[in-house]
């Protein structure tokens, strides 16, 4: 199992005239998550693409606790809990400053070969990386 935090801080666009994060600003947290999650094993969306491999979105789950207002300090708890294959799956739980927990979610993505738009196998370089966390 391979688990990441990344620290974001909520911006004044991402809120809505309630004062909470807008309920689909969750899948952009999610986003960041995933990418430092990568980046922090030593791998990055661009290293893939580069290499002719995509990762889109398969499916995507949230559940909301609590709000996010303006200016709350959110770490996004990132979690690969098993080892890719042609797909990979992140868990997400998103606290906020007073470490309450109030998102959870998951998304699933898959590996695309660039070339013929058909899934492939995780390349073997972020297979290496990840390898030792499972």
């Amino acid at each position: 199992m391979y688990i990441s935090e990344t620290t974001i801080r909520v911006r004044y666009a991402e809120t809505d005239k309630m004062g909470y994060v807008y309920y689909g600003n969750y899948t952009h947290y999610y986003e960041v998550g995933r990418v430092e999650a990568l980046r922090s094993l030593g791998s990055s969306y661009k290293e893939m693409e580069d290499n002719g491999v995509m990762l889109p979105v398969y499916t995507c789950s949230i559940k909301y606790l609590k709000p996010a207002i303006y200016d709350d300090l959110l770490v996004i708890k990132t979690t690969i809990k098993e080892m890719p294959t042609a797909k990979i799956s992140f868990d997400y739980e998103i606290y906020n400053q007073k470490n309450e927990l109030i998102n959870t979610g998951s998304t699933s993505l898959v590996f695309i070969n660039m070339a013929t738009n058909k899934p492939c196998a995780a390349p073997t370089s972020f297979l290496e990386k990840i390898k030792k966390f499972f």
